[in-house]
């Protein structure tokens, strides 16, 4: 079994900035692609942003130039730093982890209880 934990989600004035992390723990040999998703309530979820074992990132059009994933494979975690905030980014924040729990091939995606970012004056 593998446990994600969000953090850093809060209130943020438009304009402003806020980071997040995402750390996995429990059964993981390596974790191939990790993500950000958002839901708006009444929404559906969607893709934020994605980042490959080896780094390569995609962004939805809507947060390119503004958002950064990154992440840190030795700590099994992934971040999101979001600059320029405005208020259509108000959600809330889940992390995704596609993990290897073994060197055997086999893949299994978990996800993040979720964290609420709100960008509001």
């Amino acid at each position: 079994q593998v446990h994600l934990v969000e953090s850093g989600g809060g209130l943020v004035q438009p304009g402003g900035s806020l980071g997040l992390s995402c750390v996995a723990s429990g059964s993981i040999f390596r974790i191939n692609d990790m993500a950000w998703y958002r839901q708006a309530p009444g929404k559906e979820r969607d893709l934020v942003a994605s980042i490959t074992w080896a780094g390569s990132t995609d962004y939805a059009d809507s947060v390119k130039g503004r958002f950064t994933i990154f992440r840190d494979n030795a700590n099994n975690t992934v971040y999101l730093q979001m600059d320029s905030l405005k208020p259509e980014d108000t959600a809330v924040f889940y992390c995704k982890a596609d993990v290897r729990p073994t060197p055997r091939p086999g893949l299994f995606r978990y996800w993040g209880q979720g964290t609420q970012v709100t960008v509001s004056s």
